[in-house]
Formats: structure tokens, sequence, C-alpha cells
């Protein structure tokens, strides 16, 4: 028992400074656009980015960009011009913020095949945000970035507006409850998903998941979702996944550096009931 919780605190640290060592970062602080961006194939290893990466996942395709937005990082995807993933930390505390939703969408200019609004102008598809607006009240520096175009994707609107929406507003629930979550999400393609929108092609996605991981609890726990890019009605537990069954299908290895007992532990199952319960 002693070891296991050695372990846990060593990993809980890791967690911590992998998500937020930017978590807030001050506009003082935050680095230039020519600064955060690089190839995820070709980062540098070593202890740095082995916590760096906690978070995150590898398996992404090595022409994936990694960004670093305020209080969220991705890995972009130029060709498919939708990221990967998106990963950030979800503090309870954050979600009582008081910075009002910007609306204002933006193209991040500086990275490769980011998307402009006018792609998604009159294609019956929402810009859908994958880190959403409401977990980012706590920064006007961070209600601002998560409306850049590399945080979306095309989404159904029955989707974005319904289930999705849902759990998002769980989501800020489980961090209250647990002090803090950690949360991925993304786009799933399939060979067969090749529709494209707008002018530079945006490619629309089948469906979309989230994995989640509540990692300051006494016993760390994960979930994950896979909804399909429509209108998906009844309870939310028909979407329950595990981490596991999610990477795949994405081809992607999330949370990869936690020790191996504690990554089965959050990846192979997944109970809904825990989750919610109050």
């Amino acid at each position: 028992m002693k070891k296991f919780l050695i372990i846990l605190i060593v990993a809980m640290a890791a967690i911590y400074m992998a998500v937020g060592m930017n978590h807030k970062r001050t506009e003082a602080e935050a680095p230039s656009p020519n600064d955060n961006t690089e190839t995820v194939a070709d980062s540098p290893q070593g202890v740095a980015d082995t916590f760096r990466d906690l978070d995150l996942a590898k398996g992404q395709p090595a022409s994936s960009i990694r960004r670093d937005y305020e209080g969220f990082r991705l890995a972009f995807n130029p060709d498919n011009r939708t990221p990967d993933w998106v990963a950030w930390e979800l503090l309870g505390t954050e979600t009582d913020g008081t910075t009002a939703r910007s609306n204002r969408f933006w193209q991040d200019q500086e990275l490769e095949g980011c998307p402009s609004t006018a792609d998604y102008a009159r294609s019956g598809y929402d810009r859908g945000h994958l880190c959403p607006a409401a977990d980012q009240k706590w920064s006007p520096k961070a209600m601002e970035d998560c409306f850049v175009m590399a945080n979306m994707c095309p989404q159904d609107h029955s989707l974005n507006s319904g289930a999705w929406n849902t759990l998002e507003n769980k989501e800020r629930v489980w961090a209250q409850r647990d002090s803090a979550i950690v949360i991925a999400a993304g786009p799933i393609y399939e060979k067969s998903d090749t529709k494209r929108i707008g002018q530079t092609g945006v490619r629309v996605p089948g469906a979309f998941y989230k994995v989640i991981i509540a990692p300051y609890v006494d016993k760390p726990r994960g979930i994950a979702f896979i909804f399909p890019n429509m209108s998906s009605p009844g309870s939310m537990e028909n979407y329950v996944t595990t981490i596991d069954d999610v990477e795949k299908l994405t081809g992607l290895d999330f949370f990869y550096n936690l020790p191996d007992d504690i990554e089965h532990m959050v990846e192979s199952t997944a109970s809904f009931r825990e989750w919610n319960r109050k």
C-alpha cells in the first residue's frame, strides 16, 4: 500500500507539471507564436518531455503540429485541418469564472492548415469547440484562445447543442467534486469519412471522442465517450466506453507515461455510475 501511494504521488505530481505548468500562463510569460509550435514527431525526448507529454498522446501522424494556447494544448493535423486531440486540465475552482464568452472565432495564421471561419460558412456544420469556452471563464486570455479555429471541428448542430454540451456540463460538476480532471477530446475518422467543407477542405469526422481521468482522487479513475457526429439521443451512459477502446479506434496512446499499473487502472474500465455519483 505504501509503495502504491508513493507511485501515485509521483504520478500526480507529473500530471500537475504536464498540464498545469502552462495552465495559467500570464501574457507576459506566454511564448511568441514562433516559440510554441513544433512538430510532434520531432519533439526532443527527455525528462522535460516526459512530464510535458504525460497528459497527451502518442501515435498521431508525423505531420501533426503541437500548439500551446492559454489553458489547453493540441496536436493539429494540417491534412484534416482539424486537431488530432485537444487536452486540458479543468480545476474545480475554475468552473465559476467570470469572463464573458468571447464568440470571436479567429484563424491562427502561423499554424499550417488552420482553417478560417469562412470555411464553415453555410456548410451545415457548427464550429464545434473541443475545449469548451465555458471551461475557460477563469481567464480573458484563455477565453480568447479557445475560439481559435484550430480548436474547432465540423460538428452536427444537434450533437453540439445536445449530448456534447450535456457532457461538458457534467465535466464541470465532476471537476468541482474531484478538485480537478484531465480531459482530451478529438475527432474520429474512418476511411469512409471523405467529406470536406470550405475552400481549404476541412475534413468532417464521423464521430468524436472524449477521454477523462480524475487523477487526484483516492483511487484514480477514467472514462471515455464516443458520439457519432449526429443527433445522439438517450442516456449518456449509452455512449460510455473505455479509454483503451478509444485508443484502438484512433491509434493514439493516451497518458502513456503514467506508471503502468495506474495507466491500466484508468484506461481499462469505465463506470458511468461511479463518475455520476454525487
